[in-house]
């Protein structure tokens, strides 16, 4: 079993950065892919991010492709996503997940396909 706990959300201004971190528990986090999700006021929770076990693939939904960068350290159970030039519709609660599955495109932006969730932390971007 995986635990996910992340961090690094807060209050920033549109055009600002934000890392976030999600640390995991267990000794097994190198067999996991990792995904970022986000779920903003009213809507349903969307895909933003993943990367591989080996951190050699990584994915992007196209509203972030350019401006979030995803990576992982494996020796530190963690996995980082580096938010810049945030725009207020990039609030949202973000979650990370994970998945023992390998990361098709079929599969990789479905809530379905992962087998743990962090708690959340909160976004807020303002104009």
């Amino acid at each position: 079993q995986v635990q996910l706990v992340e961090s690094g959300g807060g209050l920033v201004q549109a055009g600002g950065s934000l890392r976030l971190s999600c640390a995991a528990s267990g000794r097994t986090f190198s067999s996991y892919s990792m995904g970022w999700f986000r779920q903003a006021p009213g809507k349903e929770r969307e895909f933003v991010s993943a990367i591989s076990w080996s951190g050699g693939n990584t994915y992007y939904v196209d509203s972030v492709e350019g401006r979030f960068t995803i990576s992982r350290d494996n020796a530190k159970n963690t996995v980082y996503l580096q938010m810049n030039s945030l725009k207020p519709e990039d609030t949202a609660v973000y979650y990370c997940a994970a998945t023992r599955q390998s990361l098709y495109s079929s599969s990789r932006s479905r809530i379905r396909s992962y087998d743990y969730w962090g708690q959340g932390t909160q976004v807020t971007v303002s104009s």
